[in-house]
């Protein structure tokens, strides 16, 4: 039977009392939200922590999306469906809806959260290509006040990102510039499952020549999840099959795959350079 270890529960009914209740357990108490990848670390003993700080009554602030000034703004508590059903958000980026509706499956989208997504860190998260190729910036708040992190530093290594032990992840802001288009590309064993590789492209084209390129890598040991050799490549050039060829072939250079139950190296490589061209043309069709 998998049980957990014995820890302490709070619920939070506010960001300073979540905040000075990660305080007061200290570096061994842990966030939860929708849970899905926490409670089962907890039950098979992969996790014990000392304390779980309960976030779900924070919606009503970590849980808005919209449009402020010339960024979108989204609240960390968003959960999937949310995401994927926000007009507001799929509309800019359609990128987001390409991603959420590979994501697990409806019960785990129901309450599995943005922000929760991107603070477990796994190599093989869906958001954090997204967020990469979409250069966002993720808004933390902590004991000293209110910081801001670009998304490309926020993952510091598998499951380790720039989050403190004190601090919360808040919100996730994202630039919306006129022109740009964008589409996610996966590959998975099966329907839900976490890629086998995947691939996120988000382009400004202006006269008919991309001025700003994004790529997010996943499952594929991109570093930070994102492409920045290929992104250089493209921008300055015109959209074509030729040029996304290339920098498809540019970013699987990047990466460093590992063998494992969902497919040999050579084989992630070969889908992160498809992947990555694929989502270019997408996101080259929607600008």
């Amino acid at each position: 039977m998998q049980v957990p270890a014995t820890f302490a529960y709070e619920r939070a009914d506010s960001v300073p009392h979540a905040l000075e209740l990660l305080e007061r357990y200290g570096p061994e108490a842990r966030v939860v939200a929708g849970g899905h990848s926490l409670i089962p670390m907890m039950k098979l003993r992969l996790a014990q922590p000392e304390a779980l700080i309960d976030i779900n009554g924070l919606a009503g602030e970590l849980g808005r999306i919209a449009v402020e000034g010339d960024e979108l703004a989204i609240g960390a508590m968003v959960r999937h469906t949310e995401l994927l059903e926000s007009v507001t958000a799929t509309d800019l980026f359609p990128i987001f809806r390409d991603a959420e509706r590979v994501i697990a499956d409806p019960i785990v989208r129901n309450r599995g959260t943005v922000g929760g997504s991107l603070c477990q860190g796994d190599p093989s998260e869906d958001l954090a290509a997204v967020f990469a190729a979409l250069r966002a910036t993720a808004v933390v708040q902590g004991p000293g006040g209110v910081r801001t992190v670009p998304v490309r530093r926020f993952h510091q290594g598998p499951y380790e990102t720039a989050v403190a032990p004190n601090e919360l992840l808040i919100q996730l802001r994202v630039p919306v510039a006129a022109g740009t288009g964008s589409a996610y590309e996966k590959v998975e064993r099966r329907a839900g499952d976490w890629p086998v590789a995947a691939a996120g492209a988000v382009l400004r084209i202006e006269g008919g020549t991309i001025v700003q390129a994004g790529i997010g890598l996943t499952a594929v040991g991109a570093p930070h999840f994102c492409a920045p050799e290929a992104e250089t490549y493209l921008e300055g050039r015109a959209p074509g099959e030729e040029a996304f060829a290339e920098a498809g072939r540019i970013a699987a250079e990047g990466c460093a795959p590992h063998a494992d139950q969902r497919g040999p190296a050579d084989y992630k490589r070969h889908l992160a350079a498809e992947l990555t061209r694929r989502a270019l043309v997408r996101a080259a069709g929607r600008s």
